[in-house]
């Protein structure tokens, strides 16, 4: 099995700032795409960011510029850097991870716990 954890969400002001982070742990053979989704209460959850185990990314263009995602492959780890945060980013962020296990090499897709974040004066 695998695990994902996440951290760093919380209550900023708009305008501010937040780190997201989300390790996986357990058992993984490699690691491909990467990502983070929120999803707001009655939505449907929503691609904020992905990168690729070779780095490419892709972002929902409601955050470009203001949002940076980047990975750690040594340590399965993947970040979201939020600039510029608006009332309209509050949301529970989810993380995802695409596995591939041990032996089999089989896919598997994983989500973390979701962490919440409440951009609000």
């Amino acid at each position: 099995q695998v695990q994902l954890v996440e951290s760093g969400g919380g209550l900023v002001q708009p305008g501010g700032s937040l780190r997201l982070s989300c390790a996986a742990s357990g058992r993984i053979f490699r690691i491909n795409a990467m990502g983070w989704y929120r999803q707001v209460p009655g939505k449907q959850r929503e691609l904020v960011a992905i990168i690729t185990s070779g780095g490419s990314t892709n972002y929902a263009d409601s955050v470009k510029g203001r949002f940076t995602i980047s990975r750690d492959n040594a340590k399965n780890t993947v970040y979201l850097q939020m600039n510029s945060l608006k009332p309209e980013d509050t949301a529970v962020y989810y993380c995802n991870a695409d596995v591939v296990a041990p032996y089999t090499r089989t896919e598997y897709k994983y989500w973390g716990q979701g962490t919440q974040v409440t951009v609000s004066s």
